[in-house]
């Protein structure tokens, strides 16, 4: 896990940490140090602790002109014990909503598991972005069975469309456009 990287393409458009409206603005990383850990796993040093223990993310890229995030994971996304949506609401996202960001694209190919809990901080995040969206990008088969099984799908899409969908190949905005396009057609057939 040490070597899984967050996606580092995009920094010459965006660094999260040098963002003043962003949740990590001023953190200061260590390109050597391995202080982070998923149980007895270190973890690469890039990734930004969000509170949780098992679940850490990388704000990739945020236009706030067309209010959307990209937002990679990586560890054990953990509902249950830890109660990790409640800091990656609380902490990540309810910042970005206050600056008017409504659109939210998950990368979870690095989300190796899922435990569920309640909904209820996934209803209110569906519900503070009103004519918004989440997609999850990538995540694996498993993650996204429990995700279905507790009925989170209601809130974050999860699309045949996007498995293993090459995100990679493009620049953010295109990305952005790419899955705007689809969920209006979803949203307005």
């Amino acid at each position: 896990m040490q070597d899984l990287e967050p996606f580092y393409n995009w920094r010459h458009l965006y660094i999260a940490s040098e963002d003043e409206l962003s949740p990590f603005y001023n953190r200061e990383y260590s390109e050597f140090e391995y202080s982070s850990r998923i149980y007895n796993f270190y973890i690469h040093p890039q990734w930004d602790d969000m509170g949780s223990e098992t679940l850490y993310i990388k704000i990739l890229f945020v236009d706030y002109d067309l209010s959307f995030a990209i937002i990679e994971m990586i560890g054990e996304w953990n509902d249950a014990i830890g109660n990790d949506i409640m800091f990656l609401k609380r902490d990540i996202i309810d910042v970005l909503i206050s600056e008017g960001v409504n659109n939210y694209i998950l990368i979870g190919e690095n989300v190796l598991n899922f435990h569920a809990s309640e909904d209820d901080y996934y209803e209110e995040w569906f519900s503070d972005i009103e004519d918004g969206w989440i997609v999850g990008l990538n995540f694996r088969d498993h993650v996204i069975t429990e995700f279905e099984q507790n009925n989170i799908d209601q809130y974050i899409l999860f699309s045949e469309r996007f498995d293993a969908f090459n995100w990679r190949k493009y620049q953010p905005t295109q990305l952005f456009e790419v899955i705007d396009l689809f969920m209006r057609k979803r949203l307005n057939p």
